[in-house]
């Protein structure tokens, strides 16, 4: 591996852990971008090449997964949405969905016996939402993601 390869790495490994301990303030691309000194299309087309996903879709999913784990401890799902910083309740309930497969309110009803019994470390790596090749399929053709 070229030094600058690993400097590249290093760069993009300290953008994910920012989005990973500031997902609930404000962020879009271009800050976080500015906040490593790359171009912020240079930055999102790196940020996919590594972690195969786009910075923004990792943000989200990041949000996505604290409120999957707040709803999971009894949250309101207007109380998940605004901890979380999503910007309104409409565009957080949509992404969940797309991304959870279920309403916040359906998952926040349903029974969760499984995680209750887990380390938090351990349920966060189990239960990461992530969009899977099917979802994006029914999404395109205007179906739910369930």
């Amino acid at each position: 591996m070229t030094p600058e390869r690993r400097q590249e790495l290093v760069l993009l490994r300290r953008s994910r852990d920012l989005i990973d301990r500031r997902y609930a303030e404000p962020l879009d691309v271009p800050a976080i971008a500015a906040s490593v000194h790359l171009s912020a299309a240079h930055f999102s087309r790196r940020f996919r090449a590594v972690y195969g996903e786009t910075p923004y879709q990792y943000l989200m999913t990041r949000r996505i997964e604290r409120a999957c784990a707040m709803l999971r401890a009894g949250a309101t799902v207007t109380e998940a949405c605004m901890a979380v910083g999503a910007a309104s309740l409409g565009s957080f309930s949509t992404r969940f969905t797309e991304v959870v497969g279920r309403t916040p309110s359906a998952y926040r009803a349903a029974e969760h016996p499984a995680e209750a019994q887990m380390p938090d470390c351990t349920a966060r790596v189990l239960l990461r939402p992530t969009r899977t090749r099917t979802s994006r399929i029914r999404e395109a053709a205007g179906g739910t993601a369930a």
